[in-house]
């Protein structure tokens, strides 16, 4: 067998010697802990160790070597037992002898056994942390409250270290918090409307009450989940509930019913409105035109006041006359019975456009003739009484008939 002489003068190494072998095996052993390549190292030259154990069979040599075997049982349980793995949704912080070393990542680890020590934390998950109790509000009234609350470990080396007890920490900054909103909040607004506010003005106070300690955890959301009067006084407050919801409904059925009539009203002032425009304009109108008429008889009336006077008069009477019954009497001694005008055939009272035979017909009821020779306002004239006596007991009566007015 050929040896390759060793170069620059180096002694002779003999690959068969154990003091070679151990030098070369765990030279690059350092302060106490390998790296992965020494770590690599270390395994196979362990593996040489134990194939040239065995393979020096005899009791003498196994005798001669019980510490060696020893070791290198300890050292490979301990070895083996150094490997960890962490989860995809956690971060790993490593302690050695109670110091923070530093934090590892996802996936297989190795660590040195009684020296370091492994705390997964998830960063993923979110936790919940549930809280009640009795309380009181601003207006003495006592109402019991139920919250939960949703958070998440954002820094596990904080969670840790900066505080004793995370989670207790956040349960007391939670109940403080709460405490402190309700006992600015009506009973009314803690049952009813107000409850939004509250669980948003929690939330913001259990934030600012753990922002100095540095805790490593972020608030997500703060459900408020019951809010109650106690069971003494439960009945009194669902009345009173239930008195606010009809009063509710209440005020939208007026809502409703306001945008219902409403609409029509605005629409009946605006035609009452149009209709005044159109009076006003046809009052203007009819009055200008009468000024004009008035300033074109004023050149004739002031030729012939006389003769222009009279003729308005006779225009006047035409007018006047033409929506009124007439009657017209020959005489002094137009009589006609008493009996006969209040009996049950009496004239009724008829509006004045009653048309010429309805007034006959009428006329006849009263069985006063009606002369041929006379025009639509005839005459009428009534028998007289064979009895003088009676001729004086009556009078000459005139019907009224209801008049259109003038124009």
């Amino acid at each position: 067998m050929v040896w390759n002489q060793p170069s620059n003068n180096k002694p002779e190494l003999d690959p068969w010697s154990k003091k070679n072998r151990n030098s070369e095996n765990f030279k690059n052993k350092k302060n106490g802990f390998f790296t992965l390549l020494e770590l690599k190292k270390f395994f196979y030259s362990l593996k040489l160790k134990i194939q040239s154990f065995y393979n020096n069979s005899g009791s003498y040599k196994c005798a001669q070597n019980p510490i060696i075997l020893i070791l290198i049982t300890v050292v490979f349980t301990l070895a083996v037992n150094g490997f960890y793995t962490i989860k995809e949704a956690e971060r790993g912080v490593i302690t050695r002898f109670g110091k923070f070393s530093h934090l590892v990542g996802p996936g297989l680890n190795w660590r040195l056994v009684f020296v370091d020590h492994v705390v997964p934390i998830n960063i993923k998950s979110v936790k919940e942390l549930a809280t009640s109790g009795v309380m009181l509000t601003s207006d003495e009234n006592v109402v019991r409250v139920e919250m939960n609350v949703q958070y998440r470990i954002t820094d596990p080396l904080n969670y840790l270290f900066s505080v004793t007890n995370p989670d207790d920490s956040l349960r007391e900054a939670t109940d403080s918090a709460l405490r402190g909103v309700i006992g600015h909040s009506t009973m009314d607004r803690v049952l009813t409307e107000g409850r939004t506010i509250v669980r948003s003005d929690t939330q913001k106070e259990i934030e600012k009450t753990i922002l100095p300690y540095n805790m490593g955890i972020t608030v997500l959301d703060v459900n408020f989940q019951v809010a109650r009067p106690p069971e003494e006084v439960k009945s009194a407050f669902d009345d009173a509930i239930a008195a606010r919801e009809n009063r509710e409904q209440y005020i939208r059925e007026a809502e409703a019913y306001v945008n219902e009539v409403q609409p029509k009203a605005n629409g009946k002032a605006q035609r009452i409105l149009e209709e005044a425009r159109a009076y006003k304009f046809r009052i203007i109108s009819h009055a200008k035109g009468e000024i004009a008429r008035f300033l074109k008889i004023l050149p004739a009336y002031k030729i012939s006041k006389d003769i222009t006077t009279e003729r308005l008069y006779i225009e006047s009477m035409e007018k006047i006359f033409s929506h009124v019954r007439k009657i017209f009497v020959n005489n002094n001694s137009l009589l006609f019975s008493i009996d006969n005008l209040f009996s049950k055939k009496n004239i009724p009272l008829t509006p004045y456009n009653y048309s010429i035979p309805r007034q006959e017909s009428i006329l006849n009821n009263l069985q006063v003739p009606v002369s041929k020779k006379q025009n639509s306002n005839s005459v009428i004239s009534n028998k007289l009484h064979n009895n003088i006596v009676d001729q004086k007991k009556t009078r000459v009566l005139r019907v009224h008939f209801p008049r259109k007015g003038r124009e």
